[in-house]
């Protein structure tokens, strides 16, 4: 370990005087630059990155064009709010989700600050347009720390401990976790049959003719990177579809190429009714949006939807740069590619490493589940905590996940080099041999 500089000394020392316990911190290092996939802090230590701001930075930090978008639109306008003085960022934003959002369909979309604020917004619509009000969502998935998101987030710790009470009318439905199946089937035999369950979960837990909207991730994020069989939203969405529910896709996380495909629902081949978007969208600025079926993002009355803040000016010019750049430097095949080698790579790993029970993902958003019995698949949550450690403390940010924390994730920037992903992947390697020979 480096040693610290007085000035970091002091700023460690101040952040724990001054900022409380709640937001809390992977590691003790303090940003002093950024670019691409390594941060250099203010110890002068390069740090790959394999946590990405938590799936932010799909465009890498810092990337020249994005930087450059931003200190151009700051030197017009930084803020007017948009339901006072409209400007052409925000509106033209909202045309170009609508037409890379999947569905064969009228869109329109709104945007707003953070990936919770996105996901309220969806519920909002979503009531509006159905005058119902039940929430369906998902065991493993997050969707925020406001009162409504934490209410629709699974996990009890750290995130809705000693919170309540929580918002009414949500109702929580086991996700299709097929390593850990919910109904105890074969995932190359079953055909997705825990969709099956919402039939039977409007007759024990929540009526159909009560429920506005079912929400879910096309892949678990903080739930453990758990992805579904391709059927699942097919059947999912049609159930919906046949009760007069509107279906939300929680792409907060997964879009943004992070699945090697704009947003990850097209993996499916399923167009939700409204998308829910933030993280990578902003390249760092906050943001977020939801885009969906025009008849139903048009229901809210006039003043039912926005904020002050709602898209603002810097950080669409900031959105709008971050879709050039997936377009001019072919982000999406370079993501395939990336995601391609993960699998690989990983794929090798668990015939050399039992700890691994399994490996999984879409595109480069993959995981590595810990086991200590690949039989009982018993969480391995204390060899991971170590494992993510042992890799910071070697220059490699990594984020574990899931129920048991139990989950090693992959959140590299897009633009990652192949140098700097095989430094990376090299040290997470060496973590598992430690694990393997029991000193970790």
């Amino acid at each position: 370990m480096a040693q610290h500089t007085d000035k970091t000394q002091e700023l460690l020392a101040l952040r724990d005087r001054y900022v409380p316990k709640g937001p809390f911190n992977v590691t003790r290092f303090l940003a002093a630059k950024a670019s691409g996939a390594v941060i250099t802090d203010m110890d002068g230590r390069e740090l790959i990155d394999f946590a990405g701001g938590i799936g932010v930075v799909n465009v890498g930090h810092c990337h020249p064009k994005v930087s450059a978008a931003v200190k151009d639109q700051a030197d017009k306008y930084i803020h007017t709010c948009f339901h006072i003085v409209m400007y052409e960022p925000y509106i033209r934003l909202a045309e170009k989700l609508c037409t890379l959002a999947p569905g064969d369909f009228e869109k329109m979309a709104i945007l707003a600050n953070s990936g919770a604020e996105a996901v309220e917004n969806a519920v909002k619509i979503a009531r509006s347009h159905t005058k119902r009000q039940g929430v369906i969502v998902f065991e493993g998935g997050f969707h925020g720390r406001t009162l409504l998101t934490m209410s629709m987030t699974s996990k009890v710790k750290p995130y809705k401990f000693g919170f309540g009470p929580f918002a009414p009318e949500v109702y929580r439905m086991p996700y299709a976790y097929c390593y850990r199946c919910p109904i105890g089937l074969d995932r190359k035999t079953c055909d997705a049959a825990c969709a099956d369950l919402l039939n039977d979960f409007f007759i024990g837990h929540a009526a159909a003719e009560s429920v506005a909207c079912l929400v879910a991730e096309p892949v678990l994020g903080e739930g453990g990177f758990v992805t579904p069989p391709t059927r699942y939203f097919e059947k999912l969405s049609a159930i919906c579809r046949a009760n007069g529910i509107v279906y939300v896709a929680d792409e907060v996380q997964t879009g943004f190429g992070r699945t090697g495909e704009y947003f990850a629902m097209t993996h499916h081949g399923v167009a939700a009714d409204l998308v829910t978007v933030a993280k990578s969208m902003g390249g760092g600025m906050p943001i977020s949006g939801v885009v969906g079926r025009a008849e139903i993002m048009d229901a809210p009355q006039i003043g039912g939807t926005g904020g002050t803040y709602g898209g603002n000016p810097v950080s669409c010019r900031a959105a709008l740069a971050v879709l050039e750049v997936f377009e001019e430097e072919k982000l999406l095949e370079r993501a395939r590619t990336l995601g391609a080698t993960l699998q690989a790579r990983f794929a090798q790993w668990m015939e050399r490493y039992e700890i691994i029970g399994e490996e999984r993902g879409l595109g480069p958003m993959r995981a590595l589940e810990l086991v200590t019995d690949r039989e009982k698949k018993t969480p391995a949550m204390a060899q991971a905590k170590a494992l993510v450690k042992y890799c910071v403390d070697r220059g490699l940010l990594l984020l574990s996940c899931g129920t048991h924390g139990n989950v090693i994730r992959t959140l590299m920037p897009l633009v990652i080099t192949d140098e700097q992903l095989e430094r990376g992947l090299a040290i997470l390697e060496e973590g598992f041999q430690e694990i393997a020979k029991g000193r970790l």
